[in-house]
């Protein structure tokens, strides 16, 4: 009856005007300092129309120096998150929120470096030079107050191939290699097909937030033989941003027992307010000893598909392995335009990503509240870092192929399901709102429709 109700709602009210009042009254929550809000979605709030001059805080939420409610047609492109339906059996129809890229056209700074490095019209071989690396260092000090040294710095074509090459270089068959699940599946895929041992810490879910057992984490550390340890920070899926005291207890732990920690901080740029991102190797100068920090402009900056990373190795031993190892592959230099657009990125994206972060959060909290009041049984967990929503739907009582039959065949939402992240992610689904709010608000009735049809 209830799942019913919320259907005609929706069906008898406009989809954006059920979402517009459903953000006013989130944004005014926050603002007086409120935690638990009880929004309405029937008439009195479908219809109420607040514009953005008149918002609460006089902020104008919606008007953006850049549009980020449209974006180019990306089909025919050869883009993993349209042109791949056939591959992963998706239906055609189906809307991908699924590969965490966005669907925002990147900084005009970063497109106008690259039309002036194509209209140049000589692609030869080109190499990072102090600007770039300048640029680089600079970023991670003005947002983060951490000062690197240029030294430190290696470029590979991503995060995920300097992990594996870490794993390479720096354990030996059937190692230990130590991961925190449910977490980005390239990890676990990482440890397995380099011949070392899958250990995992798993996270524990408590109250609709995940934190870390340390007691089972000492305990494989020293049982299991582990060797390295990838770390997750900020955390994908699970949106936590680690705290210091967190941080600083499991690096404390690897040290003491001689292990490598190469924290993958890839998505370090997308932190909500409320929680400070810690880069792991600048809470200590001692930490420099043996963490390795895995950086890219990919993610931020909507650029994936140019492959450039910038792995940062304070230790000149470990450094001089990790160079070994990657010679040993035969790779060379990043390529012309990974150059140029990261530089243009870190020198003069910032007020295009100050907007998209803005655009993103407001995404976040539609999705959040809406999904409170109109999807029972979905529960949207609050993140705290990335542009990524873990959706718990355990409270369905589905099984793994009746949730995927749900999701993407009856509400036709392609999403990442949650057992890709390991065991501990069964009944969950990861969602990317990093992409237009109208395709966003699509995708959440199309649940909401498909969830009501159960009859919950």
């Amino acid at each position: 009856m209830h799942g019913e109700i919320r259907f005609f709602l929706l069906k008898i009210y406009p989809v954006h005007d059920i979402m517009d009042g459903i953000f006013m009254q989130f944004r005014r929550s926050l603002l007086n300092g409120e935690e638990n809000v009880m929004i309405k979605t029937g008439p009195e709030t479908a219809t109420r129309k607040e514009t953005p001059s008149t918002a609460t805080d006089g902020r104008q939420w919606h008007k953006m120096k850049y549009n980020f409610d449209t974006c180019p047609d990306r089909r025919g492109t050869g883009c993993y998150k349209y042109d791949f339906r056939e591959e992963f059996n998706a239906p055609e129809d189906a809307l991908p929120l699924w590969v965490a890229d966005m669907d925002f056209t990147s900084a005009p700074v970063i497109v106008d470096a690259l039309k002036q490095a194509a209209e140049h019209g000589v692609y030869g071989y080109h190499g990072a030079r102090d600007d770039y690396y300048q640029a680089v260092m600079n970023w991670y000090e003005g947002h983060f107050g951490w000062k690197s040294e240029k030294d430190w710095i290696v470029t590979t074509p991503g995060v995920v191939f300097a992990i594996n090459l870490c794993i390479h270089a720096f354990t030996a068959p059937q190692d230990g290699v130590l991961i925190q699940q449910p977490v980005y599946y390239p990890f676990a895929r990482s440890v397995k097909t380099n011949g070392r041992r899958l250990v995992n810490n798993p996270l524990i879910c408590d109250g609709g937030r995940y934190r870390i057992d340390f007691a089972d984490f000492e305990k494989k550390i020293r049982d299991e033989k582990v060797r390295l340890f990838v770390l997750c920070s900020p955390h994908n899926p699970v949106g936590r941003i680690w705290t210091e005291e967190e941080l600083r207890r499991m690096e404390e732990i690897c040290l003491a027992n001689d292990v490598i920690v190469v924290s993958d901080e890839i998505h370090s740029d997308f932190v909500w307010e409320g929680h400070t991102h810690h880069i792991l190797a600048g809470l200590d100068p001692k930490y420099q000893k043996n963490v390795i920090t895995c950086t890219a402009p990919s993610k931020t900056f909507n650029i994936a598909g140019l492959q450039c990373s910038n792995i940062f190795i304070p230790d000149p031993d470990l450094r001089a392995a990790f160079k070994t190892a990657l010679d040993a592959t035969g790779y060379g230099d990043l390529n012309l335009f990974a150059l140029a657009a990261c530089r243009a990125a870190y020198t003069g994206g910032g007020e295009w990503l100050e907007q998209a972060k803005q655009y993103i959060w407001d995404n976040i909290c539609m999705a959040v509240c809406f999904t409170e009041q109109n999807i029972p049984g979905v529960r949207m967990l609050r993140p705290e870092g990335t542009y990524l929503l873990w959706a718990d739907l355990r409270e369905l009582g589905l099984g793994a192929r009746e949730r995927q039959d749900l999701v993407l065949h009856r509400a036709k939402v392609w999403l990442d399901r949650g057992e890709m992240f390991g065991p501990e992610g069964a009944g969950f689904e990861r969602i990317n709102d990093a992409c237009p709010r109208p395709m966003l608000e699509q995708a959440l009735q199309q649940l909401a429709a498909a969830v009501s049809s159960l009859g919950l």
